[in-house]
């Protein structure tokens, strides 16, 4: 499984007087790409607080991340293998689904993080301290939305892989529901695939619902 390797003040200042992320496409994602069914409810393949369209061909899967928030919670998983557990978890959020966009002829996913509620504060320092603790990211800019009748924070940013020695574009956003925050993240293989893919990540996000 290919996980996610994610903004502090001075992140900001330096989105400030430098160029940062490609603006995300104007147009709407319905112009762009269709629907392929909805994840989120019972019964769908990953059961979560909200409820968001799919991309048409896309293929989501669970993530099994009990395991590694006992590890990060000093609970009784000692078998747990440690990177793993950190590769699940990020900042205050635990993965929870990904979203896999190789049937659909991208290199790519949407990964879902979930937290418990009462973690991370609102939407914004929740995902602030998502992109924090990604290694490499920098010059993140912020914006707010509201879907579903929920309010969020959606971030751009660059991140640089020193497997790859690449920096490229990512996008996340946050929403708090009752049950916990959740963070909808979409990488890529480079920026030119993760620009390709926004219109999924722009559907999911506009479509949000709780379930």
């Amino acid at each position: 499984m290919s996980v996610l390797a994610g903004c502090s003040g001075a992140a900001e200042k330096d989105a400030a007087s430098s160029p940062g992320p490609t603006a995300s496409p104007s147009v709407s994602p319905s112009e762009q790409v269709r629907s392929g069914g909805r994840v989120g409810a019972a019964g769908s393949a990953c059961l979560l607080p909200v409820g968001f369209d799919l991309a048409a061909e896309w293929k989501a899967d669970a993530i099994d991340g009990s395991a590694a928030d006992a590890e990060a919670d000093g609970g009784g998983a000692a078998e747990v293998d440690e990177d793993m557990a950190s590769l699940l978890r990020q900042g205050p959020v635990t993965l929870v689904c990904e979203i896999d966009a190789k049937p659909a002829g991208h290199l790519g996913f949407l990964r879902v993080y979930t937290g418990e509620s009462g973690d991370g504060g609102d939407a914004r320092a929740v995902l602030q301290a998502f992109v924090t603790a990604q290694d490499g990211a920098k010059k993140a800019r912020y914006s707010t939305f509201e879907a579903g009748g929920l309010p969020g924070v959606a971030v751009e940013y660059l991140a640089t892989s020193e497997l790859l020695d690449e920096t490229k574009q990512e996008s996340a956003f946050a929403v708090v529901t009752p049950d916990g925050p959740v963070v909808v993240h979409l990488g890529g293989a480079d920026t030119e695939e993760h620009q390709d893919m926004l219109p999924a990540f722009e559907l999911a996000r506009k479509t949000l619902r709780t379930v």
